[in-house]
């Protein structure tokens, strides 16, 4: 008898074993999916993993035939497998979970792809885009200087330096040696300028990868990249990493930086900067991490050699940095100087750029018309009745929303506990910011760009293609109009309160505040005209303010790096959280606290907690966390030993069974 050992999309940390007859023993192969049995009256689509003849050692199990051979040729590739295992064992999670995650759903049920185009052509070898600038050429031969040395290298250059061009001319070069390219990027809208850029260059060799494009679309790349005639060049945001690559030879991480490369729902909860490398090294690749402003961790690792480093410090073109002008709006609002969102400095600022036919970048990092509304009367606040925090009024459609679980309701017309009918807004998001413009600006082409007005593919590639073309004066938006853009005739860019980015419970608040307002200081002024940036706050006097004004990274570095040495915080330790969920608040206390002696027993006064997140129930779950530093010098692997043992005992406790117990490895927040 033959058998073959299947992966499953399930949460568990095991193969199962399944009989092959002898009618499919000509056709099952390692990499390919079947269709087998699963539970009662169930059937999945599994990969298969080996195929041996021992039976499982326990003779009471009964074992079951496989249904189905689904693939000719294997989906999933050796070297993918091994990848997938080490995701499983570092993020503490299930290699069916990574599973999962990697598959498109059309792969998931079985279901086969339509036909993957060939490939184009090989790239010409006498392509050249416009010549690189002194900097650049030393840039670009320093990269590969440290490459000789390091597998990773960090490239510091400063926003509209022209990284993208050093891109580029890596990845010709990496094509010319027949290999591969994974491009990363930690935000959708990206991806439109770049590949409109990069297809210019290099046509149809480029595949695209994300969750806007549709499943079957997903499912014929995957399908392609296992083909003869695979994509060379793959640009895409974190999902990507997941992909098969048959001849992988670059990686490219831009805006290494961004927390939205972290996966936090649901597992694996897998960084995908870190995760790249992880391949990079399985595939004999190079990495190249590129920032204008590095996370500390990277910045960390090449400071002690661990990653080489090179710096570009000279924007394209000599243009200069933009001019930071800091205004404290608490003096103006004391004296009734605001104008709705802005302050005079703003207001005048935005007029002239319009009046010389430039474009504005206004950026609010939260969304909607008000945080929330409250009776002037009672101090009533509308709260979600499934997760402990305000509604949002969302004014355009009448709606307040829950942005964690997406309740949504209607706007009441009086309050519900005294019946006061004066219902006030309680702060202001970019639906606000967007209202003000029109008051002030009526003549002005406006756009938003927010989760609210890009929740399709075409909705984000129009507002980014207007704005770039001219059709847009203004675009107001979140975080997403800080990361990576490149627009030529912007001259201002307001921020409108950075004070939402400094108060948060996190020890990473200064370095993603100072991140955050110099990444989207650096849309302005990027062709021949120094740009200028209006930055509102409260706290003017803040010294990261100062340190944003004269563009010192180095500075925020030293302080920051001094504080997570003194309290021990990463690069210094490894930090672990252990979640515990439950519908029932009772079950989840006490499940995090039998959680936290089984860790102590093995880690002592490491583990910290349990406490509460900031957000403490979400979708009617109750929420605990327990928090673990590991000293870098321990061996990892005993350390997820014990966690994965920790765990298990866990959930064979009294009262703790129905629990959700998981794991976040090198946590964000």
């Amino acid at each position: 008898m033959t058998y073959c050992d299947v992966l499953l999309a399930v949460p568990l940390r095991q193969l199962f074993t399944y009989s092959i007859p002898p009618e499919l023993a000509d056709r099952a192969h390692a990499g390919c999916r079947v269709r087998v049995p699963f539970g009662k009256q169930k059937t999945q689509t599994g990969i298969v993993c080996r195929i041996h003849a021992m039976p499982p050692p326990d003779t009471s199990i009964v074992v079951k035939d496989i249904i189905e051979v689904v693939d000719a040729e294997a989906v999933v590739l050796p070297s993918q497998m091994s990848f997938w295992q080490w995701i499983a064992d570092y993020y503490l999670c299930s290699e069916g979970e990574v599973m999962k995650a990697a598959l498109p759903a059309h792969l998931k049920r079985g279901k086969q792809p339509r036909q993957a185009a060939q490939a184009a052509g090989s790239l010409a070898l006498e392509w050249t885009l416009p010549a690189l600038s002194q900097a650049q050429q030393a840039a670009l031969d320093a990269v590969r200087t440290q490459w000789r040395q390091h597998p990773v290298c960090l490239l510091h250059g400063v926003t509209s330096s022209g990284k993208t061009e050093i891109y580029m001319h890596l990845i010709a070069e990496t094509l010319s040696q027949g290999r591969q390219v994974l491009y990363l990027l930690p935000e959708i809208v990206l991806t439109s300028q770049l590949t409109d850029r990069l297809r210019a260059v290099f046509g149809e060799r480029l595949g695209v990868y994300h969750s806007k494009y549709s499943d079957a679309q997903r499912a014929e790349v995957w399908h392609r990249q296992v083909s003869s005639s695979p994509y060379d060049i793959i640009v895409g945001v974190r999902s990507s990493v997941l992909l098969p690559f048959q001849r992988l030879g670059l990686v490219v991480v831009d805006e290494e930086h961004e927390v939205n490369f972290k996966q936090q729902e649901p597992a694996p909860r897998y960084n995908a900067r870190d995760a790249a490398m992880v391949l990079a090294r399985y595939s004999g690749a190079r990495t190249l991490l590129g920032t204008a402003t590095p996370s500390f961790e990277s910045f960390f690792n090449a400071r002690r050699g661990k990653y080489g480093y090179v710096a570009l410090t000279e924007r394209y073109g000599d243009v200069a940095l933009p001019a930071v002008d800091v205004v404290d709006v608490r003096e103006l609002q004391r004296k009734r100087l605001m104008a709705g969102s802005f302050s005079p400095q703003l207001l005048t600022a935005m007029t002239d750029a319009l009046g010389r036919h430039e474009q504005v970048i206004l950026f609010h990092n939260r969304r909607g018309f008000s945080n929330s509304i409250m009776c002037h009367m009672c101090g009533w606040t509308p709260r979600c009745p499934h997760c402990d925090v305000t509604l949002t009024l969302h004014k355009h459609d009448g709606r307040m929303t829950c942005h964690y679980c997406g309740f949504t309701t209607d706007i009441p017309a009086r309050c519900p506990a005294c019946d006061n009918a004066d219902l006030r807004g309680l702060g202001f998001g970019t639906e606000r910011v967007e209202a003000d413009i029109h008051i002030h600006f009526p003549d002005a082409r406006v756009a938003r760009m927010d989760l609210d007005t890009t929740r399709s593919r075409d909705a984000y590639e129009q507002i980014i293609h207007d704005f770039a073309a001219g059709g847009t004066d203004i675009l107001v938006g979140t975080q997403m109009v800080t990361k990576g853009l490149d627009f030529e005739r912007v001259s201002v860019v307001g921020i409108i309160s950075a004070d939402t980015m400094l108060n948060q419970p996190d020890f990473r608040a200064y370095e993603r505040a100072y991140q955050m307002l110099s990444q989207v200081a650096g849309r302005a002024g990027r062709r021949r005209v120094r740009g200028r940036v209006i930055l509102q706050t409260v706290n003017a006097q803040l010294p990261l303010l100062q340190h944003v004004i004269a563009s010192d990274f180095d500075a925020v570095y030293r302080q920051e790096m001094a504080e997570r040495r003194q309290f021990v915080y990463p690069p210094f330790v490894k930090m672990v959280v252990f979640y515990v969920r439950h519908h029932a608040l009772r079950t989840v206390e006490l499940a995090a606290r039998e959680a936290t002696l089984l860790l102590r027993a093995h880690f002592g006064t490491r583990v910290l907690g349990p406490d509460e997140p900031p957000v403490a129930r979400v979708s009617g779950m109750h929420i605990r966390r327990i928090l673990i530093k590991v000293e870098t010098t321990l061996p990892l692997a005993d350390v997820r030993r014990l966690l994965v043992q920790a765990r298990e005992q866990l959930l064979l406790t009294s009262g703790c069974g129905s629990v959700q117990a998981y794991f976040d490895v090198d946590p964000l927040t």
